[in-house]
């Protein structure tokens, strides 16, 4: 159990495996949904070593505000040894909210039944992302319900390392209930109302609590401390001070990439 805050801006660090040959599939569809929008968003994208067998797996949920972006492959990530998943999802308001999670599990379900074709290690799956990105790691992880649905159990994920996520209900969410971004709201759509004794560990990450998005460090300390009083042995918490929203991404991945080499 940690909680640290960050002063210094760390040189990003990690095993570069040069020597590998690697590729990227793109577009590749992982619904089962026959709706248009679905077919259209719902692809991602896996970037792998060719020769190098049961890599770590990195599902990636890009940001966005769950209103916008794009599946990516954060260079940060390549030629590390990791297979990396870059995941497209529904949008809002062309959806609810309810299809942007669901899409999220979806992703990472169609990852445990075939990214070992990938040479990716099913007991490896590591879930991430960055603002939306990590919302979603955050209710996937966090709310069964979600992944129970493409029969895999949250507890089988490696770990979840949300960059700033919000852990209250989102705000695009509460937009669509004409509630105001000042007007928090915790239900059953906030990563906070799940909070539980077990699961993987759990890393949580934010910039510096006075310039980071409205309260998205209070939000991530409060579910912190609630999974310690609930039990959980595998929280941490991160404060990347002198990091804004944007600029706290690209130090993450040295903790992201920290948390996968511990395991």
């Amino acid at each position: 159990m940690k909680i640290k805050i960050l002063t210094l801006f760390f040189c990003f660090i990690g095993l570069s495996l040069s020597a590998n040959e690697y590729t990227t599939k793109k577009d590749i569809s992982y619904t089962y949904s026959t709706n248009k929008y679905a077919l259209e968003r719902c692809k991602l994208d896996i970037y792998y070593p060719k020769k190098q067998n049961n890599c770590p797996v990195i599902v990636w949920f890009h940001g966005g505000g769950l209103t916008s972006g794009n599946k990516d492959i954060p260079y940060e990530l390549k030629e590390k040894g990791y297979v990396v998943v870059g995941v497209n999802y529904r949008l809002m308001p062309h959806v609810s909210i309810d299809s942007c999670i669901n899409d999220a599990a979806n992703a990472v379900a169609w990852c445990f039944n075939n990214i070992k074709n990938y040479n990716g290690d099913v007991s490896k799956i590591y879930v991430s992302g960055h603002s939306a990105g990590g919302y979603l790691s955050a209710m996937i992880g966090l709310d069964k319900t979600w992944l129970e649905k493409f029969d895999i159990d949250a507890n089988q994920l490696k770990a979840i390392i949300p960059f700033s996520g919000q852990m209250i209900t989102h705000f695009a969410h509460r937009d669509s209930q004409g509630i105001g971004n000042l007007q928090p709201t915790i239900d059953r759509y906030a990563p906070l109302y799940h909070v539980r004794k077990d699961g993987c560990p759990i890393i949580l990450i934010t910039g510096g609590r006075d310039i980071e998005l409205f309260g998205r460090y209070e939000e991530n300390a409060y579910m912190y401390r609630m999974l310690l009083l609930n039990g959980h042995q595998g929280v941490e918490l991160y404060e990347l001070d002198g990091h804004d929203h944007g600029a706290m991404a690209h130090p993450d991945f040295h903790i992201l990439i920290n948390t996968i080499e511990k395991n």
